[in-house]
């Protein structure tokens, strides 16, 4: 098997991934691996780069090292292959998927790996392997992007702070039609709605806490909107916790497919990538990757 090593120079505020390339070489070169290292350029060439080796049909190993935007990058290029898995060394600052399976650095214990398959999101045409939002989380999403770029702030602080912009700005009503399934039907004024592959994103908010890559199911938060900025102030660390699911705003369905319908143009994120929608379909793809767990993880004997 052929391994790629994906490197994202600018993750970890642009030296922690940077840095780790020596870690690399020396690996490859101790160990007699086939490998390569290819260092990004620029946004989403990464994943053409990606694409283009997997067509060619032999068999490799992604390594996406960086955060979880160089991981989207990796995954939407290899996973309509079959010959293809990622791994993810865990080099951004926030690594919000990679936290059900530890945020291990130790490249032995991917190269050593244990191949899973894992759940994948669809939707619009593009993957997410960690998870897809609507609503007010998504606006937070967009506006982190600034805050990362500040001395010593990583992207759980960024969260937070665009969290507190927003709610100031009064971004938090949504006029969601939610349909679960094609089948249940949920409509009223939501702060977000957010479709879990896994369990954390924005640096280490927990959204779904009971959520599982591998268990055929989308975990779909809905929260309502019933009260002011200001008194949704506090909720700020109990949805970080991730004890949020006992609110009465509060509802959950595990389902296999979501469909959101805005009445005005609301952020939509999906694995760190927003834009503007008016409606957007989500649709599970059950064990769609294969995905290389670090050895000893906990994850393996969940």
């Amino acid at each position: 098997m052929k391994h790629i090593f994906v490197v994202n120079p600018v993750s970890g505020k642009g030296t922690i991934a940077k840095g780790y390339i020596p870690t690399i070489e020396h690996y490859i070169k101790e160990n007699n691996l086939d490998a390569e290292i290819y260092v990004t350029k620029e946004s989403r060439e990464g994943m053409r780069f990606v694409e283009e080796k997997a067509k060619t049909g032999e068999e490799i190993r992604f390594y996406s090292c960086g955060g979880d935007g160089t991981l989207y990058e990796v995954v939407n290029g290899c996973y309509k292959y079959p010959n293809c898995q990622v791994a993810n060394i865990p080099l951004g600052s926030g690594n919000d998927f990679c936290r059900l399976f530890g945020k291990n650095t130790n490249l032995s214990d991917h190269v050593n790996g244990v191949p899973v398959k894992l759940d994948l999101i669809e939707t619009n045409g593009v993957v997410a392997i960690n998870e897809c939002a609507m609503g007010l989380d998504s606006e937070i999403c967009i506006r982190q992007v600034s805050y990362k770029k500040l001395p010593g702030v990583n992207g759980e602080v960024a969260y937070t702070l665009a969290a507190l912009g927003c709610l100031a700005k009064g971004k938090t009503k949504n006029d969601f039609r939610i349909i679960i399934d094609d089948d249940e039907i949920f409509e009223d004024k939501y702060l977000f709605c957010y479709i879990g592959n896994s369990r954390w994103y924005g640096g280490g908010y927990k959204a779904a806490p009971n959520a599982m890559p591998n268990d055929g199911f989308i975990d779909c938060v809905m929260v309502r909107c019933d009260r002011s900025a200001l008194k949704l102030l506090p909720l700020i660390s109990v949805y970080k916790n991730g004890d949020h699911l006992d609110l009465d705003i509060t509802t959950v369905r595990r389902c296999k497919k979501v469909r959101i319908e805005s009445r005005n143009p609301a952020a939509v994120n999906i694995d760190g990538e927003c834009e503007y929608v008016t409606e957007r379909e989500f649709k599970l793809l059950e064990g769609a990757i294969t995905f290389v767990v670090p050895r000893n993880s906990d994850f393996l004997n969940m």
